[in-house]
């Protein structure tokens, strides 16, 4: 399990403007104060998620709102910055980040060596397991074996993708994990859906005639993406990160969505997802 570490000194100073590069299209304009890291947007902490992911990232009354955004929007405070959320589709939410259209993802993406290869990662700011869900009348299906050949949703470009496609050849793919669940509601429509855990139990609290099969495959570690090109910028927010576990931030923020520490939690023998 990868250690909280803390950064000595954060640097905080105004943002300077240096200078925009390329043609009018080319977002690699560089805003970089003393700090040492770079912004989409001068003063401004850009990050981005789904904004379909309830209760993580979810659109209320017109506003952007859910965990993740709520941990982005402390994570800019602690940082001196404004908090600027925008939405991305999750399957193209990497390519975004690559081609500098926001500062960071904070949008439930969970570490891999795999997405590791195309961006930076911060400590994880939360674990979650990797769950089959089935409707609540299904009787069938008791186990990650009773899958092989059966429609399973999932969202595309999720790390719930690959181990759908081990367990069968029959995959229906979903923009929203919420959708996915509703649709296991539908006779005739899913088998079993694959996602977070947390998001499973959020949908049957919500009323979604759904339930869990048997234990979380594994443990995912959801953190923070950054483009490679802005270690400073994942240097920074593993300090603020760091400071809002400390100084009890980030657990009032949890316990508000989950009435608990989604980092208090148990993995010793546990399978990290990687």
């Amino acid at each position: 399990m990868r250690k909280f570490i803390m950064m000595i000194v954060l640097l905080t100073a105004p943002v300077f403007v240096l200078a925009a590069c390329g043609n009018k299209d080319d977002k690699t304009s560089e805003n970089t104060g003393d700090q040492g890291y770079k912004l989409v947007n001068e003063g401004k902490f850009t990050f981005a998620a789904s904004g379909v992911y309830k209760p993580f990232s979810f659109e209320e009354d017109g506003k952007l709102t859910g965990f993740d955004i709520e941990i982005g929007n402390a994570l800019a405070e602690k940082m001196g910055l404004e908090a600027n959320p925008v939405t991305n589709p999750f399957e193209t939410i990497l390519q975004g980040l690559v081609g500098n259209k926001f500062d960071a993802i904070i949008g439930s993406m969970a570490y891999t060596k795999e997405r590791a290869k195309q961006a930076d990662f911060t400590e994880p700011y939360y674990y979650s397991g990797g769950m089959i869900f089935v409707a609540k009348n299904n009787d069938e299906i008791t186990s990650p074996e009773d899958l092989d050949g059966k429609k399973i949703g999932v969202v595309a470009q999720s790390t719930y993708e690959e181990p759908a496609k081990e367990l069968s050849d029959n995959i229906q793919y979903y923009s929203s994990d919420v959708v996915a669940l509703k649709d296991l509601t539908v006779k005739g429509r899913l088998d079993a859906v694959i996602t977070a855990d947390i998001v499973g139990y959020e949908a049957i609290d919500n009323g979604f005639e759904v339930k869990e099969v048997d234990k979380p495959m594994w443990v995912e570690q959801p953190s923070i993406a950054v483009n490679k090109e802005n270690p400073e910028l994942t240097k920074a927010l593993d300090v603020a990160l760091q400071e809002m576990i400390d100084d009890g931030t980030y657990e009032k923020i949890s316990d508000k969505w989950f009435g608990r520490n989604l980092l208090d939690i148990d993995l010793e023998g546990v399978e990290l997802l990687e």
